[in-house]
C-alpha cells in the first residue's frame, strides 16, 4: 500500500543548484516503481539558508522539500541511500497530512505576531480573567 510523504532535505551549502538537482535525481529515482513511474508530485527548492545550529561544523544548509507517493519497500532503500550520502547534513520524512510546499517567509511570520501585540493592555488582562 502506498503513502504520501514530505521530505525535508539539508544539503551541504557549499553544493549548487545542479549538484543538488543531480542528488535529488538519483534519490528519487529509488523510489519508481510500475504503478509510481512519477512518485514525486511537488518540490520546492527554498535555497541557501542559516541553520539554527551548526551541523558538522556547518553554519549554512541548502534547503529543498518535496512531496511523493511510496510503498514502504522502496522507502527503506530511498533512505538507506540518504543517510550514506555525505552530502546530505540532515533530513526528515513525514507522512504528508496534505498542506503544500510552499516556502514561509520570515516577514510574515513577524507582521503575524506584531498583531498580538496591537491589542491594549488592558484588553489583554480583562481577556485572562
Amino acid at each position: 500500500m502506498s503513502r504520501k510523504y514530505e521530505i525535508v532535505y539539508i544539503f551541504d551549502s557549499v553544493l549548487e543548484e545542479p549538484q543538488v538537482n543531480e542528488h535529488l535525481d538519483r534519490f528519487h529515482s529509488l523510489l519508481k516503481n510500475q504503478d509510481y513511474p512519477e512518485p514525486i508530485t511537488a518540490i520546492s527548492h527554498w535555497g541557501k539558508r542559516t541553520l539554527a545550529y551548526p551541523i558538522n561544523n556547518k553554519e549554512q544548509g541548502y534547503y529543498v522539500v518535496a512531496q511523493f507517493e511510496s510503498d514502504q519497500k522502496l522507502l527503506n532503500e530511498f533512505e538507506r541511500a540518504i543517510k550514506l550520502d555525505e552530502s546530505v547534513l540532515r533530513y526528515l520524512v513525514v507522512i504528508n497530512e496534505g498542506l503544500g510546499t510552499a516556502p514561509v517567509s520570515v516577514e510574515r511570520v513577524e507582521s503575524e505576531s506584531d498583531d498580538d501585540d496591537d491589542i491594549e493592555p488592558e484588553a489583554q488582562a480583562e481577556g485572562a480573567e
